[in-house]
């Protein structure tokens, strides 16, 4: 995995950052309407920018909001955006809508994480899923990750385990790429490291499904029945909240007509 440069002053974190992306002192400066001279006096400490800089800099550099706050307090300024619990009042409308859109997705599986796969809401169609999960793994706090990788988790019951399970991990090494987070990586190397467990269900060598797929389908057992979905990942658009930049809605659409028909069964 790629890791970025640290330091303690703005200017090595700046250093670390543009270095990640592969972007040189003079194509920064283009983009920001700056100059080579002056990003290169600010990664050495010889120049103070102006916080409109910043973030700017910061935003031709594609960085995290909650690494914006860090490149501000490094160079003595306050931060931009406030991180703000989901619980508090001011979030009010914005769990509203997210309960409404998990509940008007269902059947479908549908949930909603954090930037470390920590599960904030989820519906009756991810419940579904989890029917026979230990209870130790669906303990608070949720992870998605953990529970579906977990060997006692989902991970026996998904057909195509191999394949899922090294989108899942490539998926998050490249979060880890783009943001530097320390529990987002100590999740990687647990999650990478659990056994791979035999499948329940047949092998989809053994048995081929007759639709096409226009994605990597999740596909997974449930109650002896091969449910196939394309999953989905949703964020919000210019956030101005650390808590609401690294929130992620996933949505799993049925990816063939046999799995339409048994969650809109009423047994499904």
């Amino acid at each position: 995995m790629t890791t970025v440069a640290t330091g303690t002053g703005l200017g090595p974190l700046l250093r670390g950052w543009r270095e990640q992306r592969k972007v040189s002192q003079l194509e920064l400066a283009l983009r920001a309407d700056s100059s080579a001279r002056h990003i290169s006096f600010i990664e050495t400490g010889r120049s103070r920018p102006s916080e409109e800089l910043i973030l700017r800099l910061a935003e031709h550099l594609d960085i995290p909001v909650r690494e914006r706050n860090s490149l501000l307090l490094a160079a003595g300024y306050a931060p931009q955006y406030a991180q703000t619990a989901l619980d508090d009042p001011s979030m009010g409308a914005l769990r509203e809508g997210i309960e409404r859109l998990l509940t008007g997705y269902e059947p479908y599986p549908a949930l909603v994480v954090d930037g470390t796969y920590t599960v904030v809401a989820a519906n009756r169609g991810i419940a579904m899923l989890l029917d026979g999960v230990p209870e130790h793994l669906l303990a608070p706090p949720l992870n998605a990750m953990r529970l579906t990788l977990h060997p006692e988790g989902l991970a026996p019951k998904i057909l195509n385990l191999r394949e899922w399970r090294g989108h899942l991990l490539h998926q998050m090494e490249r979060q880890i790429a783009l943001a530097r987070s320390q529990p987002l990586r100590e999740l990687y190397e647990e999650v990478s490291a659990y056994p791979l467990p035999e499948p329940t269900g047949p092998d989809d060598r053994e048995d081929p499904d007759p639709y096409p797929y226009f994605a990597l389908p999740l596909r997974i057992e449930h109650e002896g029945h091969a449910l196939s979905f394309i999953s989905s990942i949703s964020t919000f658009n210019t956030p101005m909240d650390v808590t609401v930049a690294e929130l992620a809605i996933e949505t799993f659409l049925p990816a063939d007509p046999a799995t339409v028909k048994y969650l809109q069964s009423p047994g499904g």
